[in-house]
């Protein structure tokens, strides 16, 4: 018979390397994406019971994520940006290009929080509009709109990489 502490070591390890890579396209730091990642699971144990008897534990995870990092988003000592040089190289697959992917990240950077977290959760991690409306707190419409807006501003930054990997 497994323990409540058994069943959150399971989770955390099934679940890991995916929160880690939805939380450092989120924040676009690698140890403010470890810190998230933490938060998250740490938020998660304290409601381990609650959440592990839930339809779909991990679609809480994702939310009290997505929570953490934009009330982190909107505290003001979040200002310092620390320079990252490893950003990349953990979620990179083998065969893709780290530049490329670097400067994904730096286009993100100039989204807003929210921006930033519609585009992620509904491209990325390839959830639905309703999916990311529920998450979110907002209606379908609004993700919709956000997202077409946030791909437009990323596209004049992200159309030199596309003239790059062509040539």
């Amino acid at each position: 018979m497994k323990t409540n502490q058994d069943e959150f070591a399971d989770f955390v390890r099934a679940t890991g390397t995916q929160l880690h890579r939805a939380a450092l396209l989120l924040t676009g730091d690698h140890h403010l994406a470890e810190d998230l990642t933490q938060a998250t699971y740490a938020k998660v144990f304290a409601s381990w019971r609650r959440v592990s008897a839930a339809d779909n534990p991990l679609a809480y995870a994702r939310t009290t994520l997505l929570n953490t990092f934009l009330s982190h988003r909107r505290l003001r000592r979040n200002s310092e940006k620390p320079v990252d040089l490893t950003v990349g190289r953990e979620i990179a697959a083998p065969g893709v290009d780290h530049e490329t992917r670097l400067d994904l990240l730096a286009a993100l950077a100039v989204l807003s929080a929210t921006d930033r977290a519609v585009v992620v959760l509904r491209y990325w991690e390839d959830r639905s509009t309703a999916d990311v409306a529920i998450d979110l707190g907002m209606t379908e419409t609004a993700v919709r709109t956000r997202a077409r807006r946030a791909l437009q501003r990323l596209r004049p930054l992200l159309d030199p990489l596309s003239d790059r990997t062509r040539s």
